[in-house]
Formats: C-alpha cells, sequence, structure tokens
C-alpha cells in the first residue's frame, strides 16, 4: 500500500512520529487539579483564557476531594469568591447550610465524592477549560517565550504550548522541574525575624495524613489485623483503658467525641484524627517516584491499623471503609493528604510578621485573598516533636495575603500556587487551608488569564488588574469583617483598605482571628490625615482630632488632588446623593461614608498605582 500527501502525514501523526505543529496550544495550562488548579482554572477561563488542567487521577478538588480532607477549616464568614460558590453548592446539594454542621471540627462537612461531583459541574460550565484526566506532565521548558510541555495522557506523550504555566501540584514538583529554588522545613529565626520560630532552620515537615471514610454497615466488619499492627501507637487517641501516657493530656476527648469530630452527612465519619491518630510523619517531597509509592504505602498502612484500632480495640466494629466514595480498589482516598510543601523563592516572602503587624509593611496593599485560620502544625508523629516550638492554634490576627508569593523570582510566565507559595512554614501552617487554598488559586488564574491576553510576563501585570478581577468575582482582599462580599459598598471598602487611607484593625476573639473595618465609627482629621499622605505626599499633616465631616473631607481631597475646594465639593455633593443617606456636609462621617466618598471622588485604587511590593509608584 503507498501513502502519499495528506494520508502519509496523517499516518506519521497516528504513529506519534510527526512532531512538527503537533502541539496543542493554550493560553493558560495548569498542572494539578486540586483545590487551587481547580479555582485557577475557572478563574482563568471565566476571564477568556483559554486553558488546560492537567490532573493525574480522576477527581477535582485535591485535599478537599481526592486526599478526603472534606472538612474545611476557617473562613466562615468571610465567604467570598470561588470558595463561596463551591460552599454554596455544598449546601444547595444536602438542603441548607445547617446541613453542613455534622461534624464538630467544622461548619462545613461533606462528601468528597460531592466535592468532586460539584467542582466537575463548575467546570463543565466553562466552554474555554479543558480538563486532562489520568495525566502527568513529564516535561516543562521555556523557549521563546512559550512553555512547552510533554504531557503523558493514557500512556502516550502528547506536547503541549501555554504562554502562562501554573503549578498547582500538591508538592510543587513542576517549580522543582523548572529549576525554581525552594525551602522546605522549618526557617531560621534569624532568617525570618519571627519570634517563635526556631533558631536554627531544619528539615522537618508537618506530619500528613492517609484520611479514611467510614460509614455504617449495622454489622460486624472489622478488617483483617494489618500486618505490623501496634497498638500502643494509638492507644492514647482517646479516653480509654489503653492509654497509660499520653503525648498531650490536656486533648483528650472521649470515645465518642473523637468519632463524631469528622462525622460527614449520610452517616459518614471522616477519619483524619491528629491525637496520636492516623497523622504519620514523613518526608516526600524530595523522594523520587518510587520512594513516594514506597511511602504511600507505609501511609495507608498506618491508616489501616488506626481503623483496625477503632474496631477492634475501641468498639466501632460496625463502622468500615465506605463503599460509595472513592473509586480506588482499596476503598482509601487517591492522595495523601499533604500539610506542608515546597515553598517557593518568590517576588516576596510573606512571614508572620506581615500578619501581626501589616502596617508596618506594605504587603497588605497588594492582597489578593483572605485567611483567619490560626497558625496550626502537626507533629506529634516526629520522633522528636517534643522539641519544636508548640504550634498548636497560635493566635493571628485574620489577614490578607499579598500576590507576590505566586510568583517565583526569576522565571518568567511560570506561576505557584496551591502549598508551594513563597510563605515562611510558620505562615503555612495558616495559608495550607483550603478556603485560602481555594482563593490563592483563584488569585493565580487572573493572573494568568490578564498576563496571557496582554501577551506579558505575569510579573509585569499591574496587581490593581489582579485585585480588580478578584473583587469583580466577588472575591475579598482583606479580611474585614463589616459588610459580606455581597453588600453593593464592598468593594469600595476593600478598595480603600488596600490603598491604606483607612486601615483595618485586628483582633483575637475567643477562637476567632478577626478584622474590622470600624466602617460605623468615626475618624478623627489627624488619622484621615495620615491616611490621604500615604497616597497624596502633598496633604498636610495635622494633630486635630476634630471628627471628619463632609466639608473637612471635600476640603481634604481638593488639597490631594490640586483641585479648587468648589469642583471637589460638587462632585462629593453628586457621590453622597447616590451613596449615602441623610448627607450634610456638617454632619460627621462615619469611615464606610468616608470610605465611599474617596472612592467615588478620588478614585485612589486605580489612580495610584503599586508595585509587588506595595510600594507607590510616584510619578
Amino acid at each position: 500500500m503507498r501513502f502519499t500527501g495528506l494520508k502519509y502525514l496523517q499516518l506519521l501523526a497516528c504513529l506519534g512520529l510527526f512532531a512538527c505543529g503537533s502541539a496543542e496550544r493554550y493560553d493558560v495550562v495548569i498542572v494539578g487539579g486540586g483545590a487551587s488548579g481547580t479555582a485557577a482554572g475557572l478563574q482563568a477561563a471565566r476571564m477568556g483564557a483559554r486553558t488546560l488542567i492537567v490532573e493525574e487521577f480522576d477527581w477535582l478538588g485535591g485535599m478537599l476531594t481526592s486526599a478526603g480532607v472534606s472538612a474545611t477549616d476557617g473562613n466562615y464568614r468571610l465567604r467570598g469568591g470561588i470558595w463561596d460558590e463551591f460552599r454554596t453548592e455544598l449546601a444547595r446539594h444536602y438542603g441548607c447550610d445547617s446541613a453542613l454542621m455534622t461534624g464538630w471540627v467544622s461548619n462545613v462537612l461533606f462528601e468528597p465524592s460531592v466535592g468532586d461531583s460539584i467542582f466537575k459541574r463548575l467546570v463543565a460550565r466553562e466552554p474555554k477549560l479543558t480538563v486532562w484526566y489520568r495525566s502527568a506532565a513529564e516535561t516543562a521548558e521555556r523557549e521563546k517565550d512559550v512553555w512547552r510541555l510533554g504531557v503523558r495522557r493514557d500512556g502516550r506523550l502528547r506536547q503541549v504550548e501555554a504562554d502562562v504555566l501554573v503549578d498547582a501540584t500538591e508538592l510543587g514538583d513542576v517549580a522543582r522541574m523548572a529549576g525554581v529554588p525552594y525551602d522546605v522545613g522549618m526557617d531560621s529565626s534569624a532568617v525570618t525575624h519571627e519570634d517563635i520560630a526556631p533558631a536554627e532552620a531544619n528539615g522537618i515537615v508537618q506530619d500528613l495524613t492517609y484520611v479514611a471514610v467510614l460509614k455504617d454497615y449495622g454489622r460486624d466488619v472489622t478488617i483483617p489485623r494489618p500486618d505490623g499492627y501496634d497498638p500502643s501507637l494509638f492507644a492514647c487517641c482517646c479516653v480509654n483503658d489503653l492509654c497509660v501516657a499520653p503525648k498531650e493530656p490536656h486533648r483528650m476527648w472521649s470515645r465518642e467525641m473523637m468519632i463524631t469530630y469528622g462525622k460527614l452527612p449520610n452517616g459518614k465519619y471522616m477519619i483524619n484524627w491528629p491525637i496520636e491518630g492516623n497523622d504519620c510523619y514523613v518526608d516526600m517531597i524530595d523522594m523520587t517516584p518510587e520512594e513516594r509509592a514506597d511511602a504511600v504505602r507505609r501511609a495507608k498502612s498506618h491508616t489501616l491499623s488506626f481503623v483496625y484500632f477503632l474496631q477492634h480495640e475501641l468498639g466501632f466494629n460496625t463502622l468500615g471503609l465506605a463503599d460509595d466514595e472513592f473509586p480506588t480498589d482499596d476503598r482509601l482516598p487517591f492522595i495523601p493528604y499533604h500539610r506542608e510543601s515546597r515553598r517557593i523563592h518568590g517576588a516576596v516572602r510573606f512571614t508572620l510578621n506581615d500578619i501581626t503587624d501589616p502596617y508596618a509593611g506594605t504587603l497588605y496593599r497588594t492582597a489578593v485573598g483572605v485567611g483567619d485560620y490560626p497558625v496550626d502544625q502537626h507533629h506529634t508523629r516526629y520522633s522528636g516533636w517534643d522539641d519544636l516550638p508548640d504550634l498548636y492554634f497560635h493566635p493571628i490576627p485574620s489577614y490578607g495575603f499579598p500576590l507576590g508569593i505566586v510568583i517565583p523570582a526569576g522565571f518568567p510566565g511560570l506561576l505557584v500556587a496551591e502549598k508551594s507559595v513563597s510563605v515562611t512554614n510558620l505562615v503555612n501552617g495558616s495559608t495550607r487551608l483550603q478556603p485560602v487554598v481555594l482563593q490563592i488559586g483563584q488569585a493565580t488564574g487572573a493572573l494568568a488569564a490578564l498576563a496571557a491576553a496582554a501577551g506579558v510576563d505575569p510579573s509585569e501585570v499591574a496587581v490593581r488588574r489582579v485585585q480588580e478581577a478578584v473583587l469583580d468575582a466577588g472575591g475579598y482582599l482583606l479580611p474585614y469583617l463589616d459588610l459580606p462580599a455581597g453588600d453593593p459598598r464592598f468593594k469600595a471598602m476593600q478598595r480603600i483598605g488596600v490603598t491604606g487611607i483607612l486601615k483595618g484593625c485586628g483582633a483575637n476573639v475567643g477562637w476567632e482571628n478577626q478584622t474590622w473595618f470600624d466602617a460605623d465609627r468615626t475618624i478623627a482629621e489627624s488619622e484621615l490625615r495620615e491616611g490621604l499622605r500615604e497616597v497624596y505626599p502633598s496633604v498636610r499633616s495635622s494633630v486635630r482630632e476634630t471628627p471628619v465631616d463632609g466639608a473637612l473631607l471635600t476640603a481634604m481631597l481638593a488639597e490631594a488632588l490640586g483641585k479648587p475646594a468648589g469642583d471637589i465639593a460638587a462632585q462629593t455633593e453628586r457621590a453622597a446623593a447616590g451613596l449615602l443617606s441623610g448627607y450634610d456636609p456638617a454632619r460627621p462621617l462615619t469611615r464606610l461614608e468616608c470610605a465611599l466618598l474617596i472612592d467615588a471622588v478620588a478614585d485612589p485604587f486605580h489612580a495610584a498605582e503599586v508595585d509587588i511590593y506595595g510600594n507607590y509608584k510616584r510619578k
């Protein structure tokens, strides 16, 4: 048989021998369909970027689904962006918000399979978003401003090109492939200047967990005794007769409280128990694929031993691995829950001091998402755990994380999300939580889409453009609790917040880490002038504590903008007529009213650009 012309070329393509022009081209390629990868894909596609997600397994959502950690931590009152979409879809599926409150570890618990189905529904609505399941990136090279990837899909190596590449893998594997410098383990306080960091750096990472989801079969379903089973490893997981010397005596719960910790809807139980339970110390970050596979096997064995302990020693013998959750041969999740990853050297590094004292620096001006969970690290399965800093729920204010943490320094066209962002080890103890990681992904997707559309490197995209995209998607920049994201005044408050003209106030209230804009409080002239001076250096300072009213605000804005007071007064009157109730130039204004008028009249958010460090770009 003879082949000529087009038929010959088609044959070569089928045989995988015809390389020229065979690469599939996308604006944005995201490796990893976990929490941040899925959110990044949704956001980039919604902004018009032709986007591909490359996912190793059959599910989307990563730690929320594929790892079985289907109980979210933090951001209960900070519902914005894709995090809010996901939570809303969960409530719709189960009937209402209260139906998600089945266990006591969280206010949002769900079956992992339901989470995966929700993410897949969201993805299916986006015509510009493609997902390749059962796929992995094997090579990644930058050539002539384009990323070229070799992606193994269903046994075949496919060539893919992208303007922007996003590493959303669980352990930052693409960043390592590209040569991005990174840190692993605890940082030295001498380097980060964080008071509670150890004096010397070390390579100790957090315990990981191979989660199990159990359900009640109503009959004895005790599994065979696992090889190497050692009941002493779990004896003090709860109050029981086997416990003699608990590692954490102040954290002992009854067996009933332990099992209902992660109770899910429909009578299932998430087993992710941190107190001498199925946490497991192993550092998989720089292992070979073969070493990782062996580590996963050991982590699974540890979890199965804990399940056997629950069944055999504690009497939960009717609870067994759910047969209707994970489509895996062993009924366990696809992946372990990694609490820690590589942490890249990014354009900026977010430290604990940036959270505890945000206004001592300028990174808050570049915030693109929020978190409110304390610093929480799991280390009790590490052999020297009692010599490490006590980082169990270390209180911090809520915070906005800066854009620069997803931009690796010196690597054009590459962005990094999930838990591999440029934060310190201590900050990772809070930013690793699911709602924050979803927001990290959403901001990364926005940045990637803007860069691809403009044909520029992500580091060249204006910070305010990304922040505007986050706000337009219903997200938070700063964690003010005064207004929900759906309030029509929310965006103005957020915009003025990231200019620094009006600053929030952080607080710890019981278990909650909060920040308030103090929307209903009045503001003194001295304070507002100092805020305006950050954007408009020509504004005079003052020590007067006079509450700011409409007339005084008009005078200050005229001074800031260098325009006639009469013109500004007219603009202020027009803005107030549409934004405020009962406006009177002689009436003291609340901080929120000041924010609304400053935003409408001066628009400092758009008029005064900041760089990736939060410094104003002076003309």
